[in-house]
């Protein structure tokens, strides 16, 4: 087995052990850190791997949020049909954005998608009869199935079920990062005339990179949205798109396990700067991530790997060296 097989086994079991371990305010925060990994990953997928610029990512979070929230507290429908139906709407309107995109250049692409998330908070404010407008809709808390109800309480149940879609999505990306769709968004990224040249179709891939990090983030923006059983317009502001950028900034933008970093940074280190000094905690938070791009350009899972490369170059030179060393004697 792999060295990288053994870590992923590693850390699936510190993730299943965890809730018996901490308070369970602490489950709930790690909750959300799953939901904000699955987003980041579709950041991931669409910028670091296909090159494209998006600031608005935080408004596929706000349909997914709303159309669960909808779904729950006005249709009556289930968790089981409301989450997959916002996984597929949020999809749709990525497909859509993404042909739009194609016609747009990097820097236009970035401006769009900031007015769009800039445009969503005060759209939800304005529809009142679905919206709830300022006031938001509140949901049911989730709780675990009957037959687990002795057992799991509800966050741990709703913890259990956020790492395990994002299971799913890290494996479902794993798999097609590494595929034809992985070397396409990476040569279109590249060089778009050269993917071309190779056969590569810059236009489906293209849209295919924005429905796919748009379900991503429509899925995060669900579980979050039933995590804490209610949303409003104010959750849904521009900075929780540029805090996605950011937290993707600051765990790597070309690798996969810079999501799950991202969204533990995006989590926990307001927390931690809150707990130094709550009336300085936006500066301090500021620093600290100014510190991660600037010691860190290649984000904190891009470094790691990096440390991870230079030890193995040099645990294999002096495994070179040693019998060198014997023919010399």
């Amino acid at each position: 087995m792999s060295a990288r097989a053994i870590g992923v086994a590693a850390f699936a079991v510190v993730i299943a052990a965890l809730p018996w371990l901490i308070p369970p305010f602490a489950t709930f925060e790690l909750t959300f850190a799953g939901a904000y990994a699955i987003a980041i990953l579709g950041l991931v997928i669409l910028i670091g791997h296909s090159g494209q610029i998006s600031l608005g990512h935080g408004a596929f979070m706000a349909v997914g949020g709303y159309s669960v929230a909808v779904l729950l507290q006005q249709a009556g429908l289930s968790y089981a049909f409301s989450i997959p139906f916002a996984i597929v709407l949020c999809a749709v309107l990525g497909f859509g954005l993404g042909a739009i995109a194609l016609r747009l250049g990097s820097i236009y692409l970035a401006l769009a998608t900031f007015a769009l998330a800039a445009s969503v908070s005060p759209l939800l404010k304005r529809f009142k009869a679905i919206t709830g407008g300022v006031q938001g809709i509140s949901m049911p808390s989730p709780h675990a199935p009957h037959a687990l109800e002795h057992v799991l309480r509800g966050e741990t149940w709703f913890y259990y079920l956020t790492w395990a879609i994002a299971a799913l999505f890290f494996g479902i990306a794993f798999i097609a990062l590494r595929g034809r769709i992985g070397r396409s968004l990476r040569a279109i990224r590249d060089s778009e005339v050269a993917a071309i040249s190779f056969g590569v179709n810059p236009v489906f891939f293209k849209t295919l990179a924005f429905g796919w990090s748009a379900a991503y983030a429509g899925t995060a923006g669900a579980l979050l949205a039933v995590s804490t059983a209610y949303v409003s317009p104010d959750i849904y502001s521009i900075g929780l798109s540029l805090t996605l950028l950011a937290g993707a900034v600051m765990g790597g933008l070309n690798l996969m396990s810079g999501a799950i970093v991202g969204g533990a940074a995006i989590e926990f280190l307001p927390l931690w700067a809150q707990n130094v000094n709550p009336a300085f905690s936006s500066i301090i938070y500021g620093v600290a991530e100014i510190a991660i791009m600037m010691f860190m350009p290649g984000g904190i899972a891009g470094t790691l790997e990096s440390l991870r490369g230079a030890l193995k170059l040099q645990s294999s030179a002096s495994r070179q060296a040693a019998p060198a060393a014997k023919d010399v004697r």
